[in-house]
């Protein structure tokens, strides 16, 4: 895609999500060029799935970009990102979390993570039950060098709206129920084909790929 029309979708995005809703640009796949005149128009947000398109793009772009990792994240590959992501979307294991809280130390940081919780109803989707995430939270004082600041849920891959849109609000229940016991401030959900939703069901931050890159 050239950079008029990468600039263009990007703006058609930007400008219709909330001030108070922050915009992670999914880059997946994207070359660091693609990044780099989307971070020209502002953005300094940028999510990966993988681990080393991750590693690799970071020296090539600006310091001040913000990593967030939101794909599945295996225990062994934490070490690669702990020195600089600035939160962890998919945390689906007091194992990872404990994992990432040794990196963290390590590297003498306190990293955010999200409790990835599965709210859809297929098989490809995974994370947290309600009741897992919640012993979770009430573990996390021994984990001193992580900061759970919300949740991530990625709702059914359907054309049914209301079903995305219910699961979308179970997961906003939750959200707000617990957020005055630990302070959290994220709510992760939505994405290309249906963040609009999302943000009208409480999302706080919604992660975009195809809509802007193509």
């Amino acid at each position: 895609m050239d950079s008029s029309a990468l600039l263009k979708n990007y703006k058609a995005v930007s400008d219709g999500i909330p001030a108070s809703v922050i915009l992670v640009a999914v880059s997946k796949f994207q070359p660091a060029e693609a990044l780099q005149t989307i971070y020209n128009a502002g953005q300094r947000i940028f999510g990966e799935n993988r681990v080393q398109e991750m590693v690799e793009k970071k020296p090539l772009l600006p310091a001040d970009i913000q990593w967030h990792c939101i794909g599945t994240l295996q225990t062994n590959k934490v070490k690669y990102i702990a020195p600089f992501v600035a939160l962890i979307h998919s945390v689906d294991s007091l194992k990872l979390l404990t994992e990432i809280n040794k990196q963290a130390q390590k590297n003498n940081r306190v990293i955010d993570c999200l409790l990835e919780i599965f709210i859809a109803q297929e098989e490809t989707k995974h994370g947290l039950s309600f009741a897992e995430a919640e012993e979770i939270l009430a573990l996390q004082a021994t984990l001193p060098h992580i900061r759970i600041t919300g949740f991530m849920g990625m709702a059914s891959n359907t054309a049914n709206k209301d079903q995305v849109r219910a699961e979308f609000r179970t997961l906003s229940a939750f959200y707000l129920k617990l957020s005055p016991l630990y302070k959290l401030s994220t709510l992760s959900m939505g994405m290309s084909g249906d963040y609009k939703i999302a943000i009208e069901e409480g999302s706080t931050m919604v992660r975009v790929g195809s809509s802007i890159f193509g």
